[in-house]
């Protein structure tokens, strides 16, 4: 889904829609470790996350991995940053062909930062000299397929501002006039460079609207985590630091805690002033922290800890081409890499699902014991392998496996039921017939002696795991 739509719906219904943004990590342990912090994150249900593409390119495979394991493991709507800077058109468009392969539709189009070690950026051969011909270069080729996100500068671009005075009021124009043109050419969103001053905010979304922007202008938040970095952060952007700002931080600047709580204080004060003005979206920079971010959502009552939940007992998928599933195996629920790497070769729904053993998801399943060369793959070819043609040939082959017509199972290497599930073998049937598919079913049991020849073992297992006795449906159509 585009992440216009997600705002646009958010407004439509009353809710604030706030996103969050993180850059990728140097090590293999350090994205494990963003995962981990992420999935929290996601919990408290942002509206969209989106990942930054490093000076010249230099992160791109990671940021690819990284943006695909949000979109499709952690399921949150993704959009993925994507810059000029020693980037060929070739590079561009392999970019771009691998996040629609993976479901993603949203794409921060940027110039980008000059690479590390030079002072300007310098266009590559064959390459584009500044965001507007990345936008329109998307449009082009790939027509309305992608959200394209543009930055916005309250301030003018860095390169234009000069020192304490700022930019120039003609150097201001200019770049809203540009800015203009790359929504005119095909963004749908503005994201804004990091400001502390939110009266220049305030004022810079009035001008874009007196020239003609009227797409949604969300304000990029950075909280202050650390002194060092917040001086090191402004000084990189020519960010302008309110005065009062300076005086609250030079008494704390080397007590990081003391630095860390006026950071969620002054982030909270000015996300409310923000929201008091109309504007009903914020985009959190979240530098990889979690504790800062989630803070001042919880201060602006965005978020309640308390209150996390789901509406399945999995993240319902945001990939585009696969939205629309509402069924997974209970043990493949919070297992989505798993279940997405298992399932990634199906054909889309229904060929995918109801072919023989010809078809593709047939193969996509190769380590499991059906395909497996053994003895007992005959008869699993016999009873299981057989062409289906609608649901209810599914349901049929399940109640048949229930009533013992069927001595094999795909998801167990014994032989036909077991005595503890024939004593609730009607009922299983019926499950069946109404669409609910069952393995593993037990019945409820209470109290029945360890050594009893139907339930004893199962029973003491299931009491040693604190399990429930009567578990066991895999998927259901919700």
């Amino acid at each position: 889904m585009k992440v216009i739509e997600k705002i646009q719906e958010a407004a439509a219904n009353g809710r604030t829609a706030f996103s969050f943004e993180y850059f990728p990590p140097k090590t293999e342990e350090g994205v494990e470790n963003l995962f981990e912090r992420m999935d929290r994150m996601v919990a408290h249900g942002p509206n969209f996350c989106d990942i930054t593409w490093g000076a010249g390119g230099s992160t791109a495979d990671v940021t690819l991995d990284i943006a695909n394991r949000m979109q499709n493991m952690v399921c949150v709507e993704t959009m993925m940053h994507l810059t000029c800077t020693n980037m060929p058109v070739e590079k561009i468009d392999s970019a771009l062909d691998a996040i629609k392969t993976n479901g993603i539709q949203n794409v921060l189009a940027l110039r980008g930062d000059p690479p590390h070690g030079q002072d300007k950026f310098v266009q590559v051969a064959g390459g584009f000299s500044c965001a507007l011909d990345l936008v329109q270069h998307i449009k082009a080729k790939y027509g309305d397929y992608f959200g394209i996100t543009v930055a916005g500068y309250p301030e003018a671009h860095p390169e234009v501002i000069l020192g304490e005075e700022g930019a120039t009021e003609e150097a201001y124009s200019n770049d809203l006039a540009y800015l203009k043109r790359k929504v005119d050419a095909g963004a749908d969103l503005i994201v804004t460079q990091l400001f502390y001053d939110t009266d220049i905010f305030l004022k810079f979304v009035n001008d874009c609207r007196q020239i003609g922007i009227t797409c949604p202008i969300v304000p990029g938040i950075m909280p202050i985590n650390n002194y060092k970095g917040f001086i090191r952060m402004t000084g990189f952007c020519k960010t302008k630091i309110p005065a009062e700002i300076t005086a609250a931080l030079d008494p704390i600047k080397d007590n990081e805690e003391a630095v860390k709580a006026y950071g969620i204080h002054l982030g909270t004060e000015m996300c409310k002033k923000i929201l008091a003005s109309g504007i009903n979206t914020l985009h959190l920079y979240t530098l990889n922290m979690e504790k800062t971010a989630l803070a001042i959502l919880t201060n602006l009552g965005l978020i309640e800890e308390s209150k996390l939940s789901r509406t399945l007992p999995w993240r319902p998928p945001t990939n585009v081409f696969r939205v629309k599933e509402d069924v997974r195996p209970i043990f493949w629920a919070n297992r989505p890499k798993s279940y997405i790497s298992r399932t990634l070769g199906w054909d889309q729904y229904p060929q995918g699902r109801w072919g023989d053993s010809r078809n593709p998801s047939y193969g996509a399943l190769s380590d499991y014991q059906f395909t497996r060369p053994r003895g007992r793959g005959k008869k699993l070819q016999e009873e299981w392998a057989v062409p289906l043609k609608s649901v209810q040939d599914i349901n049929e082959r399940f109640v048949s496996f229930c009533q013992g017509k069927l001595t094999s199972s795909p998801w167990s290497e014994l032989d036909g039921l077991q005595p503890e599930t024939k004593i609730i073998d009607d009922q299983l049937v019926n499950i069946n017939l109404k669409g609910f598919l069952t393995i593993n079913s037990q019945p409820a049991v209470n109290a029945e002696k360890s050594d009893s020849p139907s339930v004893g073992t199962s029973n003491l297992l299931c009491c040693l795991l604190d399990l429930p006795l009567d578990s066991g449906i895999i998927g259901s159509k919700v």
